[in-house]
């Protein structure tokens, strides 16, 4: 993935654009996933939470922050 254009995807989000934000949101996701499925690997916390929750819960948390 290619930092430049999720970096335009940022600021255009950043300055409300909702397409923007979904967008970025289509573009990082995956990558989100297999971190948080790294993450999670020989955890004991992995039993009780999937990768996707744990993405779905850190985007909910961003949001949030951007709502306040």
């Amino acid at each position: 993935m290619s930092t430049a254009p999720v970096t335009e995807l940022l600021q255009r989000a950043a300055g409300g654009d909702a397409g923007a934000r979904d967008a970025l949101l289509a573009a990082v996701y995956p990558e989100l996933r297999r971190l948080a499925r790294r993450l999670l690997v020989g955890d004991r916390m992995r039993q009780q939470i999937e990768p996707t929750e744990l993405v779905h819960g850190a985007a909910l948390k961003l949001i949030g922050q951007a709502q306040l």
